[in-house]
C-alpha cells in the first residue's frame, strides 16, 4: 500500500489508493465557472435547465481541479517535484450540486529518470460520485523526487 511521503521507489504498477471525498456546491460551482468557465449551463440555473444537461453542472476543469486537489491532500505525492503532462483526459459523466466525488489513483507505469534525483510516474486519476459513477478518467504524468542515498 502506498503511504504519504512516498518516494519514487515506493511505486509500483498496479499500485492504488484513494482519496477522501469533496462534495460540489451550487456556489462553488458558478462562482468557478464566472471566473474560468463561464458557459451558460455552469453559471445561469434557467439556462442550464433548458440546455442538454437539463440542469446546472460544473466545469470539467473545475472537476479536474478538485480532483487533483483530493489527490494532493492524500499526501502520498508529497515528494512530487511538478509534472510533465495530462492525457487522455475525458468527463464521462457531469458533476451536479450536491454530488460528492473522490478519487481512485493507479501507477500505470514508473520509469527512473535520467536525472538521479527522480523518477517519472504515470498514474490514471478515476474520479467518482457517490453512485460509483466515473465522472473523470484522466492520465497525469508525475514527476517524483527519489528517496535520498543512506550516508
Amino acid at each position: 500500500m502506498i503511504r504519504p511521503g512516498a518516494f519514487f521507489e515506493d511505486f509500483a504498477v498496479g499500485d492504488r489508493w484513494e482519496t477522501g471525498g469533496y462534495t460540489f456546491t451550487e456556489a462553488e460551482i458558478v462562482d468557478f465557472a464566472f471566473r474560468y468557465d463561464p458557459q451558460p449551463f455552469h453559471i445561469d440555473v434557467e439556462a442550464a435547465k433548458a440546455s442538454i444537461y437539463g440542469g446546472l453542472i460544473a466545469s470539467g476543469f473545475q472537476t479536474l481541479s478538485v480532483c487533483f486537489r483530493l489527490v494532493w491532500q492524500t499526501a502520498v505525492l508529497s515528494n512530487n517535484m511538478g509534472g510533465r503532462g495530462l492525457d487522455e483526459l475525458r468527463w464521462p459523466r457531469a458533476v451536479r450540486p450536491g454530488d460528492t466525488v473522490h478519487v481512485v489513483v493507479e501507477v500505470l507505469a514508473a520509469e527512473p529518470s535520467s536525472r538521479a534525483d527522480r523518477g517519472n510516474l504515470r498514474l490514471r486519476y478515476t474520479g467518482l460520485n457517490q453512485r460509483g459513477e466515473t465522472v473523470l478518467e484522466a492520465t497525469l504524468l508525475h514527476v517524483v523526487r527519489r528517496r535520498p542515498p543512506a550516508d
